[in-house]
């Protein structure tokens, strides 16, 4: 009988990591990531975020993020539209905001409710997420998406940073996005260098 009982959890378990977009738990793990990207979330950002912190404009979302011990230690990250919808920060943020108020009742749509949060195997709405339960969310949808290395909660960060370098943006403004010290070495140290051919030093000299 415990065999049974233990085997039927791990069961569960598994089925709960994978679960689909089209669930509230999947609309909030697509929010966290396609928003978290954009201002190079660490695991503390999100789960620190009020609704109010998030506010919607004509081109895209201003997040308020805590970057100091007091409510008015702020950095406003500005997320805009992208082209394609299906991978589009603000769209994945208005489509899991409309779906929790629509599923958990108005009062999670009030300014000091929390911007992301928790949810059980059954759909109930348990809380605010905290670090660790966006950690968590972050490697189940890299586990989904099947990526080479497995991520963690500073992934989105890192993740940021390495591909607004390669993209050829400005190391001011990739500082300023994701809250960094302007011309400091931590900005440095999360720009990676994926397979050392593309942004080699020597390409494209002759």
């Amino acid at each position: 009988m415990r065999r049974w009982a233990g085997t039927t959890r791990r069961r569960r378990g598994r089925r709960w990591r994978r679960r689909p977009w089209n669930c509230l738990a999947g609309a909030r793990d697509k929010a966290l990531v396609l928003t978290g990207f954009p201002y190079a979330s660490r695991a503390r950002d999100p789960a620190g975020l009020l609704v109010g912190d998030v506010a919607l404009t004509p081109r895209g979302l201003v997040v308020s993020v805590l970057t100091g011990k007091t409510k008015h230690s702020v950095r406003d990250a500005r997320i805009n539209y992208q082209q394609d919808p299906e991978i589009c920060p603000v769209e994945a943020w208005k489509a899991y905001r409309t779906r929790l108020a629509a599923e958990a009742g108005p009062c999670w749509s009030e300014a000091g409710a929390p911007a992301f949060v928790g949810v059980d195997r059954h759909g109930n709405v348990t809380g605010g997420m905290v670090p660790d339960s966006v950690t968590r969310a972050v490697k189940r949808i890299s586990a989904r998406a099947g990526t080479p290395l497995a991520w963690t909660g500073h992934s989105l960060r890192i993740g940021l940073a390495t591909t607004a370098r390669k993209k050829g943006k400005d190391a001011v403004a990739i500082a300023d996005q994701g809250g960094w010290a302007r011309h400091s070495r931590s900005t440095n140290g999360y720009f990676q260098r994926v397979d050392g051919w593309e942004d080699n030093a020597t390409a494209g000299l002759t």
